[in-house]
C-alpha cells in the first residue's frame, strides 16, 4: 500500500512538472506526462483504471504534441520564418533565463528571434512583423499543448480518485 501511494505522489509531481514544462521549455513537458501515466498504470495499483487513464491521457498528450507542432509549423511557414530564427531565439532564451530571473527565458527568446529576423531581412519593420508572427505562432502552439496536457492531468486526477473510491 505504501509503495502504491509513493508511486501516485511521485507521478503526480512528475505530471505537474510536465504541465509546467510546456510553458517553461527548459523543463520536460508532454513526454514526462506520458511516462508518468505509464508508471502509474504499471505500479500505481489502480489495475484496469490505470490502463484506461494511460490510454485516454496518452491520446491527450499525443494530440497536444501534434497540435503544438502543426499549429506552430504552419504559421511559421505562412510567414516564411526559417527554423534558424527560432533556434536563435531558443539559444537567447536559455541565456536570458540565467541573466534575468523569472522572465529571462521569454525576453531572451523574443530578443533572439528579433535579432535573427533583423539579420535575415535587414529591415526593422519586416523583422518586427515576422518576429511578432513567430511569437504568436509559438504561443498558440504552447496554448494548444498546454490545454491538452491539462486534460491529461485531469484524467489522471479522476483516475486516482476513482481508484481510491473503488
Amino acid at each position: 500500500m505504501f509503495a502504491e501511494t509513493l508511486v501516485t505522489v511521485l507521478c503526480g509531481l512528475a505530471i505537474l512538472t510536465g504541465v509546467a514544462g510546456i510553458v517553461i521549455p527548459v523543463l520536460p513537458g508532454s513526454i514526462l506526462i506520458a511516462l508518468s501515466l505509464l508508471a502509474w498504470a504499471l505500479w500505481g495499483g489502480a489495475g484496469t483504471t490505470g490502463w484506461v487513464v494511460l490510454a485516454v491521457g496518452g491520446v491527450f498528450v499525443l494530440a497536444g504534441m501534434a497540435a503544438g507542432a502543426v499549429l506552430t509549423g504552419r504559421k511559421l511557414k505562412q510567414h516564411s520564418i526559417p527554423g534558424r530564427s527560432v533556434v536563435t531565439g531558443l539559444v537567447f532564451g536559455v541565456v536570458g533565463m540565467f541573466l534575468i530571473p523569472v522572465v529571462g527565458l521569454f525576453v531572451g527568446f523574443a530578443a533572439g528571434l528579433l535579432l535573427s529576423e533583423l539579420h535575415r531581412t535587414r529591415a526593422w519593420r519586416t523583422a518586427a512583423a515576422s518576429s511578432r508572427a513567430a511569437l504568436k505562432a509559438t504561443g498558440l502552439g504552447m496554448l494548444a499543448e498546454f490545454g491538452l496536457a491539462c486534460l491529461a492531468a485531469s484524467t489522471w486526477v479522476i483516475g486516482v480518485w476513482t481508484a481510491a473510491v473503488a
